[in-house]
């Protein structure tokens, strides 16, 4: 669990977390949950019951998938799902997506955690990174599967090799007056943000950080080869 992970799912908890204050029970499931190097069950509301999902039995994991694409879970009774640093890793997530939508509830939220950039690293297998438009595009594939689903926002992260893309999901956009506040009407440190209901694009930036990086740096090789 990379740090900006670690901190942009409790920025999620911080922003979404009092619409349910007046909920008795409240239901949590991880998809990825294995813990490496930390866990956001750490930083969950203690009073939220968590529920932690992956394929193989480690730490962190209290439910074991036989089929990757299959949740055991019923319908509408999770109300909040997590997924950091796992989608880029299934071969067919938006598979998983629909899936997650099933077990939510209708007021239920999805937080997504998921590289726009960085290394190969496959756990099994490394298939995708994420940029600004992919949660509206899951948001229509939902649609296209008769789920009413919104993205009440999503952002690019400043910093780390992975660059998170974050993207908050709301089951059925008819109940978004439910959580009326947004991550980044406060947050600084991100790019190309976009909330529900807005053309707006915050921050915008068409060039990856690396590739700022990139030009930095040639830049002053460019001086620098001036000077000699």
């Amino acid at each position: 669990m990379h740090p900006t992970a670690m901190n942009n799912c409790k920025s999620f908890f911080e922003c979404y977390a009092p619409a349910f204050a007046n909920q008795a029970h409240v239901k949590i499931i991880e998809i990825g949950s294995q813990d490496v190097n930390g866990s956001l069950r750490e930083i969950a509301p203690p009073r939220f019951e968590y529920i932690g999902v992956d394929f193989q039995d480690a730490k962190g994991v209290d439910v074991i998938l036989e089929d990757p694409y299959k949740l055991p879970f019923e319908d509408n009774s999770a109300d909040i799902f997590l997924s950091s640093s796992c989608f880029e890793h299934s071969e067919m997530f938006w598979l998983v997506f629909l899936e997650i939508m099933r077990v939510l509830k209708p007021g239920g939220l999805f937080y997504l955690n998921v590289p726009s950039v960085g290394n190969f690293h496959r756990y099994p297998v490394d298939c995708w990174r994420f940029y600004p438009d992919s949660a509206q595009a899951l948001v229509n594939w939902a649609k296209r599967n008769r789920i009413n689903a919104a993205m009440l926002e999503s952002y690019t992260q400043f910093g780390s090799l992975w660059q998170d893309y974050v993207a908050v999901f709301l089951k059925d956009e008819t109940l978004a007056s439910k959580f009326p506040n947004r991550i980044i009407d406060t947050k600084q440190d991100f790019e190309n943000g976009q909330v529900f209901q807005s053309t707006e694009i915050r921050n915008i930036n068409l060039s990856t950080q690396h590739e700022k990086k990139l030009l930095g740096i040639q830049g002053i090789l460019n001086e620098t080869i001036k000077v000699i």
